[in-house]
């Protein structure tokens, strides 16, 4: 669960560095503090799953890598961490710095998790900072349904091109030769 912290402060990543290393993931979007409990295990399946699949394609083509809630320093007021991005090799030169990347890489992947903010967190508020951002392309993994859907960079702006279910293939432009089927990211949910 996610929970936004109301307050009138603006929080930055300086104030991150604060925080307890208590098991919970700690973000800032737009200067506005968010909270998350330890994620379900299926949450977490589907991002090991998702990670592994990209993972492997990586070290096929040796095109990028994937990585699993690595943090991201968009600005001092956007410091996220997202469940699970995959970066091109020409981007990581520049994006990655201190441990962290510091602009955007190609595809971040958030998976949902219940609740009310959760999802409006994934389908709105980090939609809007990964399109402002420069993501070229962003999936929402849902586990309960098991879907996907799938947001692509057009005309500066991410927008839903299509939601895929568990017999359907996943491809991306931005990942040449990728393919999966929507199944395989949920096996073991």
């Amino acid at each position: 669960m996610t929970t936004a912290v109301n307050t009138t402060l603006r929080w930055t990543s300086g104030d991150l560095q604060a925080f307890p290393d208590n098991g919970k993931r700690y973000e800032i979007i737009d200067g506005e503090l968010y909270m998350s409990k330890q994620p379900h295990w299926h949450h977490q399946k589907a991002c090991g799953n998702l990670f592994r699949l990209l993972d492997n394609w990586s070290t096929e083509t040796g095109l990028g890598m994937a990585n699993l809630a690595p943090g991201i320093i968009f600005a001092d007021d956007d410091d996220v961490a997202p469940d699970v991005v995959w970066i091109s090799n020409k981007r990581m030169t520049t994006a990655l710095a201190d441990g962290k990347l510091h602009s955007a890489p190609e595809l971040v992947i958030e998976v949902v998790s219940r609740g009310f903010e959760n999802e409006r967190r994934d389908r709105e508020v980090k939609l809007k900072l990964y399109s402002r951002r420069g993501v070229s392309e962003y999936w929402i993994a849902d586990w309960w349904n098991k879907k996907i859907e799938v947001f692509r960079r057009e005309n500066a702006e991410l927008k839903l091109v299509v939601t895929l279910f568990t017999d359907d293939l996943l491809e991306s432009p931005q990942l040449p030769d990728f393919h999966c089927q929507v199944a395989d990211i949920f096996a073991g949910v």
